[in-house]
C-alpha cells in the first residue's frame, strides 16, 4: 500500500531525483503490476477523499483499475525507473451516457493520478501532455476531462491548462457529488513530435 505522508529526507531525495532524472511518459505494459497502479491510485486521491469527496479512484479494486483501462490507452510516467503517474487516454465512447464523451471529435482522459510524492514535479503534466498529443495525432478535435464540482483547486489547474467549462455529468454512485465538465480544442500542429507509431487503433 502506498503512504501519502513521507519524511522529509525522503521528499528531498525525491526532489533531487526528479531533477536528475528526466520524466519519461511511456504506455503501459503487460507485465506492469496492476496491483501496484491501483495503490498509486488510492493514494492520489485520498486527499480528495480526506475532504470528503468519494472519487471513483479513492476505492477503485483492482479489477475497476483493468475494466477502466479497456476503454482507452494507459501511460504510465517513470522518474529514475520508479513509476510516478498514470494516465488513461480514451477515444470517443459511443456508449457512454454523458453526450460530450460520445462525440466523434472528442477523446477524454480519465485515471489521471500522480504519486503524492511525486506531485509537484511535472509528472502530471507530462502526462496530460502525452494524452493531449496522442488524442490530436488521431484527429480529436476537443480533449474533455470532469472532475468533482467542490474540487476548486483541479479545476483552477485545468483551467490553467487551458480547458473551459462545459457541462456537468453525474456519476454516483460511484462518487458522491456532480461533477463538472471541461474542455479544450486540440490543434494537431501543436504536437508534431509525436510520431505515427503512437495512432492508436480505434
Amino acid at each position: 500500500m502506498l503512504i501519502t505522508q513521507y519524511p522529509e529526507t525522503l521528499q528531498t531525495a525525491v526532489r533531487d531525483q526528479t531533477r536528475k532524472s528526466p520524466i519519461a511518459v511511456r504506455s503501459l505494459l503487460p507485465e506492469d503490476s496492476l496491483e501496484h497502479l491501483t495503490d498509486l491510485i488510492h493514494a492520489a486521491y485520498a486527499p480528495h477523499a480526506m475532504k470528503g469527496l468519494r472519487y471513483w479512484g479513492t476505492h477503485q479494486s483492482v479489477e475497476d483499475t483493468a475494466k477502466r483501462l479497456t476503454s482507452g490507452h494507459g501511460f504510465i510516467a517513470e522518474v529514475g525507473g520508479q513509476i510516478a503517474g498514470t494516465v488513461t487516454v480514451r477515444p470517443p465512447q459511443p456508449e457512454s451516457k454523458v453526450a460530450a464523451y460520445r462525440d466523434p471529435g472528442t477523446w477524454s482522459i480519465g485515471q489521471f493520478a500522480v504519486a503524492p510524492i511525486y506531485k509537484g514535479r511535472g509528472v502530471g503534466l507530462a502526462l496530460h501532455g502525452q494524452a493531449l498529443a496522442v488524442a490530436a495525432s488521431n484527429g480529436a478535435r476537443l480533449m474533455v476531462i470532469d472532475t468533482a464540482a467542490p474540487a476548486s483547486s483541479l479545476i483552477a489547474m485545468y483551467k490553467a491548462w487551458g480547458y473551459v467549462h462545459c457541462g456537468m455529468c453525474d456519476w454516483r454512485p460511484h462518487t458522491n457529488y456532480l461533477s463538472i465538465l471541461m474542455s479544450r480544442v486540440l490543434t494537431p500542429i501543436e504536437y508534431p513530435h509525436i510520431s505515427c507509431m503512437m495512432r492508436l487503433h480505434r
